[in-house]
C-alpha cells in the first residue's frame, strides 16, 4: 500500500470524514541519470550557498519569498501547515455537479481517499454510496503544496477518488486556435460517425493500450548490457497514396476498422462485382455479333431466293 501523502477530513455539511490521501497511479517510465560522456562519471546537481560558497545539506534549506532583491521573507513548513484557512486540513465540499459537466482539461492527478480508522468507516461509506446513487461528483476546496486548490470527489469501485482541478482562469482560451471556416457535408459527418462507431471499445485494455516505448527502451538497454546488436526499428507502413477525397479516406478507414474486427467490408463486394460486369458485357457483345451474322445470312439467303424466282419466270426463246 502506498504511503499517505496528506491527511485531513472531508467536510460534508455537519458530517466529517477523516481520511488519508494516497497516490492512485504509478509511473513505470524508465529513468535516466546524467553522466559525463568521456568517462561515464555521474553528474550531480549540488546546492551551494551564494554567501558562504559551500554545499549545503537538505536540513539547512528552507523556503522564502523574495520581497525585493535584498529582502527575503522566510516561511517555514510549520507556518504553511498552520495557515489561517478552513481548507488547511480539510476537504470542504461546496456543491455537487454531474460528472459529464466537468471539462476534462481541468482535471489533474487522481488520489485515493482512505478512511482514517474504524471511526471514519461509516461516514466514508455513507458519502460513497450517496455519491454513487446520485450520479454526481462533489466539488471541493483544499490547501496543498503551498496553495489552495479546487478538486472533485468521485467514486471508483469501492473507493472515493480525489482529483485535483485547475481553476477556471488556468485554462487558456482556445478561440485563437480555431480552424478557418470550412464546409463539411452531412455525408462526410455521417461517415466519420460510422468510423467512430466501428472504433468504439468498451475497455481501454489490450495490445493497443500498452506502453510500447518503455518496452522498446528496455530491449535496447538489455541488448547493450549483453553487448548484443541493438534491435532494428520496424519500417513504418507506407501510405497507399495521397488521398485527396476526404470521403474516400473515411470509407477506407471504416473498411479497415471492419476488417480489424473480422467484419465483412464493402470493398470485397465491389471487387466481386467488377468481373461480373465484364462477363455480362462479353455476353452482350457475343449476342450482338451472333445477331449480326444471322442478319447477314438471312439477307444472303433472301437474295439467292429472289434470283432463283427471277430465273424461273424468264420466258424461253422460240427455235
Amino acid at each position: 500500500m502506498p504511503r499517505s501523502i496528506w491527511s485531513g477530513a472531508i467536510s460534508f455539511g455537519l458530517v466529517t470524514v477523516p481520511v488519508h490521501v494516497v497516490s492512485a497511479t504509478e509511473d513505470h517510465s524508465v529513468r535516466f541519470h546524467q553522466y559525463h560522456v568521456d568517462d561515464m562519471a555521474r553528474v550531480r546537481v549540488r546546492k551551494f550557498c551564494e554567501i558562504e560558497d559551500r554545499e549545503v545539506r537538505s536540513d539547512e534549506i528552507g523556503k522564502g519569498f523574495e520581497l525585493t532583491k535584498t529582502q527575503v521573507i522566510p516561511i517555514s513548513d510549520q507556518e504553511l501547515r498552520n495557515l489561517p484557512l478552513p481548507t488547511a486540513k480539510a476537504l470542504e465540499i461546496h456543491g455537487f455537479v454531474p460528472w459529464e459537466s466537468i471539462d476534462a482539461l481541468r482535471i489533474g492527478e487522481g488520489y485515493y481517499l482512505q478512511p482514517d480508522g474504524p471511526v471514519a468507516a461509516k461516514p466514508y461509506e455513507l458519502l460513497r454510496q450517496a455519491l454513487q446513487r446520485s450520479s454526481r461528483v462533489a466539488v471541493t476546496k483544499f490547501a496543498w503544496s503551498g496553495r489552495e486548490r479546487l478538486g472533485l470527489l468521485r467514486v471508483r469501485e469501492n473507493a472515493i477518488v480525489l482529483h485535483a482541478m485547475r481553476w477556471p482562469d488556468e485554462v487558456r482560451d482556445p478561440s485563437e486556435l480555431y480552424p478557418p471556416a470550412t464546409d463539411v457535408s452531412d455525408a462526410e459527418v455521417d461517415e466519420a460517425v460510422e468510423l467512430i462507431e466501428r472504433m468504439t471499445t468498451d475497455r481501454l485494455e489490450g495490445p493497443d493500450f500498452v506502453d510500447h516505448y518503455t518496452e522498446a527502451l528496455e530491449k535496447v538497454i538489455e541488448a547493450k548490457r549483453e553487448d548484443r546488436e541493438l534491435p532494428e526499428a520496424p519500417e513504418p507502413e507506407k501510405p497507399a497514396g495521397k488521398v485527396l477525397d476526404l470521403m474516400a479516406a473515411l470509407q477506407q478507414s471504416v473498411d479497415k476498422a471492419k476488417a480489424s474486427r473480422g467484419e465483412d467490408t464493402d470493398t470485397e463486394a465491389q471487387v466481386h462485382e467488377m468481373p461480373a460486369k465484364k462477363k455480362a458485357t462479353a455476353k452482350a457483345r457475343a449476342k450482338k455479333t451472333t445477331a449480326q451474322k444471322n442478319t447477314r445470312a438471312k439477307k444472303t439467303a433472301a437474295k439467292k431466293t429472289t434470283a432463283k424466282k427471277a430465273a424461273a419466270r424468264k420466258p424461253r426463246r422460240s427455235a
